[in-house]
């Protein structure tokens, strides 16, 4: 009698979750501490005019130990520079595939070394373990804020998809170490540390975030992003509403906790009569009255401007003793040395403006296939 075994198929535990989009795909690769990180930009419509130069542009908004050297940001410094490995031929995407690498030059793993056999508190140390029985301790691996120059690369691929159509994508910090911007003036943003469109305000952030950076402390804030230009009808209806993917989109940034569109939670203190958004027909196209719903409607957008904001958590490793357990089981205290963010909202910026242009380039040729062409 001949006997056939079976051989069980086992799930060889590998990380899912790496690629975002559905035509137009990025996937983002790398570790904090390790030999360098980006990405892979799958989907891009051929022909694209690519600004080598705008890319840069993007992470260096980003990158540690940039222009935004302030109380708020990290004392580590990388280039951030950008290697375009593929999918770009004399200045034009070709169609396939863009792969961009940017290497790491400043990692310090020994700062991680006395307390590589301990949980930090705020971080996703012991989630990693619990899931994959092993973890890259140097610095989070690929759980650090660092992982979002990959993010940031894409983005840029997609902002100059999105600029060729005249949409264009705005996010500020609007609220940091609770201290809250008075005014919205665009053209200051770039102007203070911060990011902020209030330039006063950012002053007084500024001053908070040193005072909780003398105490080893750490604060966290808002970030509200606007878009423009977005024409009406973009987005999938039930599941993968504009807002919807917007959402999934902003909450796969680690230090993302909430988010809010329009008017936000305040409706739940409102009425329909004044929550609802007037219509009016304007010059050439309809307009709102209003803006309660944030530029979407039945999770499509409306041809008013998106608006939302994110809450933006305080940087989890922070100078002060901490309760924690070590991989032993063992109740025992931390204290976390190295180089952090104390505030991480002007680095964030150009992430949420990065997720956001690269949901939006992907939702835009989805809608390519909603009706016949005319």
């Amino acid at each position: 009698m001949r006997v056939v075994l079976k051989q069980k198929k086992r799930y060889d535990g590998s990380m899912a979750g790496n690629t975002f989009g559905t035509l137009f795909r990025v996937t983002t690769f790398g570790e904090s501490h390790g030999t360098a990180l980006g990405c892979v930009v799958d989907g891009c419509p051929a022909g694209l005019d690519i600004d080598q130069s705008y890319i840069q542009h993007e992470l260096d908004r980003r990158k540690p130990g940039g222009s935004q050297r302030n109380a708020a940001v990290t004392a580590r410094t990388e280039a951030d520079t950008a290697e375009i490995l593929s999918g770009v031929f004399e200045g034009k995407t070709t169609g396939t595939p863009i792969a961009i690498l940017i290497r790491n030059t400043d990692q310090h793993p020994k700062d991680y070394s006395a307390i590589k056999d301990m949980f930090r508190p705020g971080h996703a140390d012991y989630t990693y373990q619990q899931k994959y029985g092993i973890r890259d301790y140097r610095g989070g691996g690929r759980s650090s804020g660092r992982e979002t120059c990959g993010r940031v690369a894409a983005g840029a691929i997609a902002r100059l998809f999105l600029k060729a159509q005249n949409i264009s994508i705005v996010a500020y910090t609007k609220r940091a170490a609770g201290i809250s911007c008075e005014s919205l003036n665009l053209e200051e943003i770039e102007q203070n540390p911060l990011r902020a469109p209030d330039n006063a305000a950012a002053e007084r952030m500024a001053e908070k975030i040193e005072a909780y950076r003398a105490e080893g402390n750490s604060c966290g804030g808002i970030v509200e992003c606007v878009v423009q230009g977005l024409p009406p009808g973009i987005g999938e209806p039930v599941f993968n509403k504009l807002d919807a993917q917007l959402a999934q989109a902003m909450l796969s940034i680690g230090a993302i906790k909430g988010i809010e569109f329009g008017a936000g939670f305040s409706v739940s203190d409102s009425t329909g009569l004044k929550n609802n958004d007037g219509m009016k027909h304007g010059d050439s196209n309809m307009q709102f009255t209003t803006n309660n719903a944030g530029g979407i409607l039945g999770g499509m957008s409306s041809g008013a401007p998106v608006v939302f904001r994110v809450a933006v958590k305080p940087v989890p490793s922070i100078f002060k003793p901490q309760q924690t357990v070590n991989t032993d089981g063992e109740d025992c205290t931390i204290t976390i040395q190295g180089r952090h963010d104390v505030c991480l909202c002007p680095r964030i910026v150009p992430v949420v403006e990065a997720m956001t242009a690269i949901t939006l380039a992907d939702l835009l040729l989805q809608n390519r296939t909603s009706r016949m062409a005319t």
